[in-house]
């Protein structure tokens, strides 16, 4: 559909008949005709009135996008094409506006698409109600519930790759306001025979495909399984892989919906862990062994199986074993306990199988209800989706397929009901007169089944219950005495088949005449699947499990809890579970979608007209219109009504300004339908035969195009009237700037004229003005050149007069100054002869210093303060002042160098000066300690977790951290300790954890002893009669001596103001504990390298061996 297009109508661009009420003429062959036109140009939606036809397209159509569910929110049911979404709009709009609670029927057969069709109701109705997080949330966990209950409860039939094997009915709950608090879910008969054998080319549940292929290595190791699927009996290997299905990826899917609907990951692995136990139940197999009294009895041949089994549900394995060997049977206070053969054996194998798998499933949709229910206890509005087994028609059909087919019975028969009764109200409503309508009753049918006198279904409980000898053969005998002469059951042995030519209908089956058409059940297992029996012992190990989820699953295996009574059959249960919700349903409105597959290859674009036919019968298609159209074909309200038509009528065009009943009142008399054809109702107008309909839609057709025309003409001429228009409003513009554009050049030319003349003008102006200044510039200029020449003339005269008359006062002073010198030479040359020696000397003298200095300039040595060099001595009377500047200059380059430190360096100078002076000369390993720099901190303890301790105890500045060894007292062995110097204590700490060994304030250190030779060993003395002193001095060994010594000699004296005492001798005296013991160093042999030894010669005497 184009962009611009919006349909108002189903009628609009109808491919085929959209509503099936309108189709002429009515017979079957046109009613498939015009699903199969529909179906090709993959219109897969059709109406019959309110009902909706779903043909299942077994392909992706792009008609479920969210562009489509806005253009199907909010409109009427009857205004676009026939459409899935618009049923669930329409249900959803009466619930939040009309406050009526909805049920939509989803019916078929294996196929047709009723699981598809749910998801797509539930998805829209998620996506038109409100939003918010806690909505949200409520929306994905509903939506999530199907993919749990799908892997669990679906599995592939022939007819389907995901045939859902259980019914389902969700009651979806909104509050007020339309959005969803929660849901409940009901489920229905799942087909639990399936779990130990299924028919050929069919799969057991999704779930166990699921685990073997999604699951990890690691997971199926934990439920002792393996990925082999021929390993497992339970499981069919002809079809066990579905092309387009996979099974890895829907596992993860499955897992993940499980997490959002909120089961804990102990509740999932539970899960899981009893799947595995059913699928590995299939693996136990039964031999014969015959018993000393002559009765058969039955062993499990490998016992491995069992165990595992054992091991996933902590039951313990002697108990599984015996249950499956005998039958316990009690009766009031007897208990009879007797061997189980092997048929025996394998029956009770798959019963355990089929009650643990169902009871399993039955807990998921009860924990599910647990999750997804309303939370508030305000007043809820309820819409419930009913997905449920379609009429099942095998060439084999058992028990299943005939409660199966009851159950369409009964929605068949309420489905008439509440068509009929809606049909009625609708008249009533809108004050229209009821016709009766024929149609058939499948009552009969029904009665036939469930009567609780002369029913199938209670017959069948009766025979149950029966003591004696019971089997298949004499529940179909009572059939034959009970039923024979019902008009809709058959068999060999009644009165109605005696009339009968059919002789295919065997001796051990019976027929029923259901509404969809005869169907023919095997009585074989009827009995055993209606008792649905589990024998005592197995529930009572089930009970005795440690595993909580498989113990909650077998409540009658409790010893404390035991009841004789027998249980309800699963036909009873089913009967009552059909009646609730029977019940359910007539206190909804309904809403009906009919599923058809249109072929058995699950293929697309394919349409076998005989299966579609078969289904139109059985689903009673062609009754529902024709009891639709038993009034009236077509209804509407007088507004649409009046809108789509008004066109007809002069009248009621453009517009029509009275109330639309009347409008429509006058459209009907002036296109002269005759009465018989319509009536009004109160909000409606009622048609009663389609032509009537077709000929309106005829007739608007032709006025559309009519109007197309007129709308075309008056366009055409609106469009060229504006196009002329407009070439005149362009030729006015065009004129108009035209002459500006003249004027603009005119004026722009003489313009430029009068620029031109005036320029000229201008320039002779400036030219004559330019010539007479020039003439008055040159008489300024000679007369300028003449008064400076004469000046010039004047000057050089003047200047010839005054040099003349200095040069001759220059003579007289020269000649008087030579006299005056003469004069004086001769008064005082006998003076200067008796000082001239005197002067000599002096002169003389100053002239050698002068030089000297100059000299050492040039010859200066550098600014080191350890070069040595210095000029050499020129004279010896300098001896003295050669000395004095060579000591000046030093202590001037030391000052210097000095002023360049940092007060860090200056620090560490001092201590070297210091070490200087303490070490120097005495300790044979002083100098190899002059080049190294005192670093202080050689362990990084605050960077290092490993010391945090150290770090939290020690809150002072750290002055040096170093390992040292510490001397053993006892044997002379060394032990690695952390030593710590702080501005108060002296500290030892252990290597390896941190933890403070010892303490000592400086005040108690008394003398630090050391050897004169190359080794690191030195005593730490301390006060006698200390607490620190209680276990004597302390003997060590360092790598770093010097640096050690120096800083707590300075830190000592900086703390008490008093001198630490330094020993140097090569043996001297330590306490230990009471004892004083002497310390000697001795010249060792280099056997053990450079390293220095130690070892304890008596009690008296330490012997330190020097290399």
């Amino acid at each position: 559909m184009a962009k611009m297009e919006v349909k108002t109508s189903l009628l609009d661009d109808m491919i085929g008949v959209g509503d099936m009420v309108l189709l002429e003429p009515l017979n079957e062959d046109s009613f498939i005709n015009n699903l199969k036109k529909r179906f090709d140009h993959n219109e897969v939606y059709t109406y019959i009135g309110s009902v909706v036809i779903s043909i299942n397209p077994y392909r992706s159509l792009p008609i479920y996008t969210p562009e489509k569910v806005e253009e199907y929110r909010n409109r009427n049911f009857y205004e676009l094409s026939p459409h899935i979404f618009a049923l669930a709009d329409e249900a959803y709009r009466s619930l939040r506006d009309q406050d009526k609670d909805q049920c939509i029927l989803i019916t078929g057969e294996s196929g047709a698409g009723k699981t598809e069709a749910s998801k797509l109701v539930m998805s829209y109705v998620a996506a038109v109600c409100g939003k918010g997080a806690e909505v949200n949330q409520v929306k994905e966990q509903l939506l999530q519930s199907n993919p749990v209950l799908e892997a669990f409860g679906n599995a592939k039939t022939a007819r389907n790759d995901n045939s859902s094997r259980f019914g389902k009915y969700m009651d979806i709950e909104f509050d007020f306001k339309g959005d969803p608090l929660g849901g409940v879910i009901s489920n229905y008969l799942l087909e639990k025979s399936r779990v130990v054998k299924q028919p050929r080319g069919e799969r057991n549940f999704h779930i166990f495909y699921q685990i073997l292929s999604g699951a990890s290595e690691e997971f199926l190791c934990k439920l002792k399984l393996e990925r082999d699927f021929s390993r497992y009996n339970y499981l069919g290997l002809d079809s066990a892989r579905v092309n387009g299905v996979d099974d890895a990826s829907n596992f993860r899917t499955v897992r993940n919906a499980m997490q959002i609907v909120g089961f804990m990951d102990h509740e999932t692995q539970s899960v899981f862990e009893v799947v595995a136990a059913v699928l590995k139940l299939g693996n136990i197999e039964f031999k014969p062994e015959s018993r000393a009294n002559g009765l058969d009895e039955s062993k499990i041949k490998d016992k491995n199986e069992l165990k595992e089994i054992c091991e996933l549900t902590g039951i313990d394995q002697s108990v599984l074993e015996r249950a499956f060997s005998f039958r316990t049977v009690e009766a009031k206070q007897e208990k009879v306990s007797t061997t189980l053969n092997v048929a025996q054996a394998y029956y009770a194998r798959d019963a355990l199988a089929k009650n643990l798998y169902s009871r399993l499933f039955s807990w998921l949709v009860t924990r599910i209800n647990e999750s997804i229910k309303a939370q508030t206890k305000v007043r809820k509005k309820v819409m419930g989706v009913l997905d449920i087994y379609g009429f099942e028609i095998f060439e084999d059909n058992s028990f299943e397929q005939f409660i199966i087919n009851y159950c369409n019975e009964k929605l068949q028969q309420i489905f008439i009901e509440l068509t009929l009764k809606e049909e009625q109200e609708e008249y009533i409503r809108e004050g229209i007169e009821w016709t009766h309508i024929e149609y058939f009753n499948n009552a009969i049918i029904c009665d036939l089944i469930e009567n609780n006198q002369t029913g199938i279904l209670a017959m069948l409980d009766e025979e149950c219950l029966r003591p004696g000898t019971v089997t298949d053969d004499t529940f179909l005998e009572k059939l034959n005495q009970v039923c024979a002469t019902h008009q809709h059951f058959e068999s060999r042995m009644s009165k109605c088949s005696r009339f009968l030519n059919d002789t295919s209908l065997p001796h051990s089956c019976f027929r029923i005449q259901h509404y969809a058409g005869k169907v023919m059940y095997q009585v074989e297992g009827f009995v055993d699947k209606n008792n649905d029996l589990l024998y005592r012992d197995l529930s009572q190990a089930m009970w005795k499990a440690n595993h909580s989820l498989i113990k909650a699953l077998f409540p009658e295996g409790n010893p404390a809890k035991i009841n004789l009574k027998r249980p309800p059959t699963a036909g009873s249960q089913f009967k009552a579970s059909v009646a609730t919700l029977m019940k359910n349903l007539q206190n909804k409105n309904p809403n009906y979608i009919r599923c058809i597959k249109p072929n058995e290859k699950k293929a697309a674009d394919i349409f076998n007209e005989a299966l579609v036919c078969h289904q139109i019968r059985y689903l009673g298609l062609l009754e529902n219109v024709r009891v639709r159209r038993a009034g009236y074909a077509f209804r509407q309200a007088y507004e649409p009504c009046l809108e789509r038509y008004k066109m007809l009528c002069r009248q009621t065009w453009p517009h029509w300004r009275g109330p639309a009943r009347a409008g429509v009142e006058v459209l009907f008399n002036e296109l002269r339908i005759p009465e018989e054809e319509f009536s009004f109702g109160r909000s409606k107008i009622f048609i009663r035969n389609p032509r009537t309909l077709f000929k309106l839609e005829d007739l608007r057709k032709q006025r559309l195009e009519d109007l197309a025309t007129l709308i075309e003409k008056i366009y055409r001429g609106w469009k060229c009237r504006t196009r002329f228009l407009l070439m005149k409003r362009c030729q006015i513009v065009i004129a108009s700037w035209y002459r500006r554009y003249a004027q603009q050049k005119r004026y722009q030319k003489i313009k430029s004229s009068a620029i031109t003349v005036q320029s000229y003008i201008r320039g002779w102006k400036a030219r004559k003005l330019l010539r007479e200044l020039k003439h008055l510039k040159r008489c300024n200029e000679a007369a300028t050149v003449i008064a400076a020449y004469w000046h010039g003339t004047q000057a050089r005269r003047e200047l010839k007069r005054l040099k003349e008359e200095a040069r001759r006062k220059h003579a007289v002073a020269v000649i008087w100054a030579y006299w005056l010198g003469l004069k004086v030479r001769r008064e005082y040359r006998k003076f200067f002869r008796a000082n001239a020696g005197r002067k000599i000397y002096e002169f003389t003298l100053q002239r050698i210093m002068q030089k000297y200095f100059l000299e050492m300039k040039n010859k200066m040595p550098s600014l080191s303060p350890i070069d040595k060099t210095w000029p050499a001595r020129p004279y010896l009377f300098l001896d003295s002042t050669h000395k004095e500047l060579k000591r000046i200059f030093h202590l001037w380059r030391c000052k210097k160098y000095r002023d360049q430190f940092t007060d860090q360096q200056k620090l560490i100078y001092e201590e070297k000066l210091e070490a200087s002076e303490l070490f120097k000369d005495k300790k044979a390993l002083y100098p190899a300690s002059v080049g190294q720099p005192f670093q202080g901190a050689y362990l990084e303890i605050s960077e290092n977790p490993k010391y945090k301790k150290l770090t939290d105890a020690v809150d002072e500045k750290i002055i040096i951290a170093e390992v040292v060894n510490k001397i053993n007292r006892a044997n002379g062995k060394a032990a690695s300790r952390i030593f710590l110097l702080t501005k108060n204590n002296v500290l030892l700490a252990d290597q390896k954890s941190g933890t403070i060994k010892s303490e000592v304030p400086l005040g108690d250190v008394t003398k630090v002893s050391m050897s004169s030779q190359n080794d690191g060993f030195f005593a730490v003395h301390l006060k006698e009669g200390s607490e620190a002193a209680s276990k004597g001095d302390f003997l060590l060994s360092s790598n770093h001596l010097i640096e050690m010594a120096t800083k707590l000699y300075r830190t000592t004296l900086s703390q008490t103001k008093q001198k630490l005492n330094i020993e140097i001798s090569d043996e001297f005296l330590v306490q230990f504990k009471q004892e004083k013991v002497c310390v000697k160093f001795i010249q060792g042999s280099q056997k053990n390298g450079n390293i220095p030894t130690c070892k304890r010669k008596n009690n008296r005497l330490l012997e330190v061996a020097v290399p």
